[in-house]
């Protein structure tokens, strides 16, 4: 819902502060991404756009100070690129594994039937035909199941709901 309202205003505002039009369409998915993920702390104190665009202003803020940072330090000498890569790599990896974690915690609360149906779709990367033959389904309970599956995990994956929490924690004006 919100690609379809928000996409085309949010492209054109990231593109007046950005021209490359990769970084456009990148950090666009990133905003309408985050802005669905903050959704829920959407107070309505402002226009759900104004809210989006916030978000964006964020981002783009974020995507500059990146590239300053790179610029600064990979001219000063090319050899603080390879540092950085192997300084990020293991705060990457916790993270990575952080989330195959939650991924399997809430993997294992699934009912069976739908575990199977997303390893197999998303982890295993079959078709919906091989899926229907392999479980004697026709392709459309196949779709269907995947419907109800992908659904059953939305409604238990609470990993984003506890980052975001944290996230509205550390930004709250009310915080002491």
């Amino acid at each position: 819902m919100l690609v379809e309202k928000y996409q085309k205003s949010i492209a054109g505002f990231v593109r007046q502060k950005i021209s490359d039009e990769g970084v456009v369409e990148e950090l666009t998915q990133d905003i309408l991404l985050a802005a669905y993920k903050a959704m829920p702390n959407f107070n309505g104190k402002c226009s759900e756009f104004s809210f989006v665009c916030s978000i964006a202003k964020h981002k783009i803020t974020d995507y500059y100070r990146k590239k300053k940072l790179k610029t600064i330090l990979f001219s000063v000498n090319p050899k603080f690129e390879e540092i950085a890569q192997e300084a990020l790599t293991p705060e990457r990896d916790v993270l990575k594994e952080e989330l195959k974690s939650e991924i399997s915690k809430t993997m294992k609360e699934l009912r069976a039937d739908y575990g199977k149906i997303l390893r197999l779709k998303y982890v295993e990367d079959w078709k919906s035909s091989q899926i229907a033959k392999m479980m004697k389904l026709s392709i459309k309970a196949v779709e269907s199941r995947l419907i109800r599956a992908r659904k059953q995990f939305q409604d238990l994956w609470v990993y984003d709901k506890k980052k975001s929490k944290k996230l509205v924690q550390a930004n709250s004006p009310n915080k002491r």
